[in-house]
């Protein structure tokens, strides 16, 4: 991390999101990355493409150690930019998360060849680039998304065109200019990442049909998802997700409270791991809650829940206005007076419409259930089949053995934290591209590598 002042980060932040807000950031041709047209972005990825397979291996290393020095050390600029463009989230967050990326999304050490030897000879099989990967990344993650899809695509030998979320673009292509000046620094090629300066919607769909991008790799919402799984290219989309949390007779509570109140609060709960609903025992739920309000939740009386529900809804649908803000500027809004918290918790029924919706706000529901089967149960439900991530906390290892097999989720986080299942207080790589849709999970190099094999027929078998 940067050794700047919160102040001083602040300050340069502003004076970037001055200068593009202003439109006086030149189309780049000089390694920025950022081009006026798609067909533009396509165009210099390509040529990066090619320059970067006539390097050596030691060359492409080199240029991720540099993404990662260079990530490190604007890991607190990058978040105070994305919180001031976008609004959603914490920026103590947004740092964490830049930093957990770059220290911990796979690199070239991913891609160990395999080989079979045998009386017919040696098979070799490698990991080969697909070429240029065209990637759409959101509003919520745009700077942590952008850094860990281009280590783990440079990494696989790949140039990467992205096409941002437009309510992020100003972070995102700050993001891609650091990425493209570590890049070349190191010896590696300029436009190895490029964008279109403006995104739009109509930029995405051309992005999805150029020709010159082998391979999508789609972090969103279900349209555009949808959209990357009809293009006609292979995708790889990372969807909606509505983490439930299961806490059954015999969970250590003090454990779950903990981890609930820290995991559901992380960036105001707009991560797609995080956890959006509890399901507990009604045996233990009382001493859930009570603990839970130790860690800094707050529960409100049943006027006041009125008063929240009232404001963090429009409709059938969340309020925009509320998702990703603060647990406190939620209540203010609602006019309900409370002390500071990171998290509100309501006591609610299991139809209650938080329970099935992905709020993406620090509002968590819990339902209170008579038996652990039920609130597994009630888990799949409202999970929705999405596949996406799950926890659950117990010391019933039958109970957890069989809560896992049924959610049958790309992460399931047993006693801890869901960003425990991105490396966040848990072992394993990180990704913030979680390809539940498409089945490929946290993504690294070797989800944006083609498998090649080589054969030799009846040589080279030693023994």
């Amino acid at each position: 991390m940067s050794n700047l002042t919160d102040q001083q980060v602040t300050q340069i932040a502003s004076q970037l999101a001055a200068k593009m807000q202003s439109g006086n950031v030149a189309v780049s041709t000089t390694g920025g990355g950022v081009f006026e047209t798609i067909d533009q972005a396509v165009t210099a990825a390509t040529a990066a493409y090619k320059q970067l397979g006539s390097l050596p291996l030691e060359i492409r290393d080199a240029i991720i150690s540099a993404i990662r020095e260079s990530m490190r050390n604007n890991a607190e600029l990058l978040a105070r930019l994305a919180i001031n463009e976008t609004g959603l989230g914490r920026y103590e967050h947004k740092v964490q998360k830049n930093l957990l990326v770059t220290n911990k999304t796979e690199g070239t050490e991913a891609l160990k060849p395999r080989a079979d030897s045998g009386d017919r000879g040696l098979t070799l099989v490698e990991y080969a680039p697909y070429g240029v990967i065209g990637s759409i990344t959101p509003v919520t993650n745009p700077t942590s998304t952008i850094i860990c899809n281009s280590i783990g695509m440079i990494a696989a030998g790949n140039a990467v065109v992205f096409n941002v979320h437009p309510g992020a673009k100003d972070c995102s292509m700050e993001t891609i200019r650091l990425i493209n000046q570590a890049s070349t620094d190191a010896g590696g090629p300029a436009n190895i990442v490029t964008a279109v300066g403006a995104p739009t919607i109509k930029s995405a769909g051309e992005l999805m049909r150029h020709p010159g991008i082998r391979l999508l790799v789609v972090t969103g919402g279900a349209g555009v998802v949808k959209a990357a799984m009809q293009s006609g290219k292979r995708a790889i989309c990372a969807g909606p997700g509505n983490p439930p949390v299961v806490v059954d007779e015999t969970a250590d509570l003090e454990v779950a409270a903990s981890g609930i109140v820290n995991g559901a609060s992380f960036d105001n709960n707009i991560i797609c791991v995080d956890e959006k609903e509890v399901f507990v025992v009604d045996s233990v739920a009382d001493e859930l809650i009570r603990l839970m309000k130790t860690c800094g939740a707050y529960q409100p009386d049943v006027s006041d829940q009125r008063k929240i529900e009232n404001t963090i809804f429009d409709g059938d649908h969340m309020n925009k206005d509320m998702i990703g803000k603060d647990a406190n500027y939620i209540l203010s809004s609602a006019g309900v007076t409370a002390p500071d918290c990171q998290l509100i918790i309501l006591d609610v029924p299991a139809d209650h419409p938080l329970v099935a919706l992905e709020q993406m706000m620090p509002v968590l529901p819990i339902v209170r259930v008579p038996n652990c089967d039920k609130a597994i149960e009630l888990s799949l439900d409202a999970e929705h089949g999405f596949g996406h991530s799950a926890g659950m906390y117990s010391r019933n290892i039958d109970a957890l053995s069989k809560m896992a097999r049924a959610i049958n989720a790309s992460i399931f986080v047993k006693n801890g934290c869901h960003i425990a299942g991105l490396g966040a207080g848990g072992e394993g790589f990180s990704s913030f591209t979680i390809a539940s849709p498409t089945g490929e999970g946290l993504t690294g190099p070797i989800s944006f590598s083609r498998e090649r094999r080589c054969i030799m027929v009846d040589h080279f078998r030693i023994v």
